[in-house]
């Protein structure tokens, strides 16, 4: 295989990745721009929006490099060629496609697949993942992802759907690397984007963060 890529650096930092789903991409910079207020710099930008890639190449050339786009519900090669085309700095599909998986490894691409299972988990580690999307999360909840974790505890794991604001430290506590949240973080502010949502928007993500640093500093002083 070939190496396996690092973690996205900002999801790294932060242990956050937004996810930015909608009807269309037209809010999407917009919330984009209240997200990084926030400190939050991991952002996804999913396949199922509407005009997507053409939002993540705009998104990546106003925010620049400290800020790192990447595209979500990636499921077949034919999406992952375009994504990177458009500049996607990492990919993040709800399944284990092992294809989607190493081509993007063979191009020092982060990817995080979708996984469920220990089999799944492990094949998709397997395959050259960054990291693995735990998903959907909320259906077992952290003590699934506790499970999952003592038998496979080398396989960082990124626990998405399903997981809120007040959630967060819930998984980060039973051994999430990171948290993937969308719509509990968005709350409609991509479909309207007025002032008062976006400074809202930017708060919340303030308050995630905080919540995430909480968790970090309590597992710091436990080691």
């Amino acid at each position: 295989m070939t190496e396996r890529p690092a973690l996205t650096p900002q999801l790294g930092r932060t242990r956050v990745m937004a996810i930015l789903r909608s009807a269309d991409a037209s809010a999407l910079p917009a919330v984009a721009r209240a997200l990084a207020s926030g400190g939050i710099t991991c952002l996804e930008i999913t396949l199922t929006t509407a005009g997507a890639l053409d939002a993540l190449a705009a998104v990546r050339a106003e925010l620049g490099p400290d800020v790192a786009v990447g595209a979500g519900t990636v499921i077949t090669g034919d999406q992952a060629r375009d994504a990177l085309a458009a500049g996607a700095e990492f990919l993040v599909a709800p399944v284990v496609d092992t294809a989607v998986v190493r081509n993007a490894a063979d191009r020092g691409v982060p990817c995080y697949p979708g996984a469920w299972t220990p089999t799944e988990v492990s094949q998709a580690w397997r395959a050259g993942a960054a990291a693995v999307k735990l998903f959907p999360a909320g259906t077992g909840g952290p003590a699934h992802l506790r499970q999952l974790r003592a038998p496979l505890p080398d396989i960082p794991l990124v626990a998405v759907g399903g997981v809120g604001v007040d959630e967060a430290r819930d998984y980060l506590d039973a051994g999430a690397r990171a948290i993937g949240i969308g719509s509990p973080l968005l709350r409609g502010a991509d479909r309207e984007p007025t002032p008062q949502a976006l400074d809202a928007l930017t708060t919340r993500a303030r308050t995630l963060l905080d919540a995430v640093r909480v968790t970090a500093r309590a597992g710091e002083a436990s080691a």
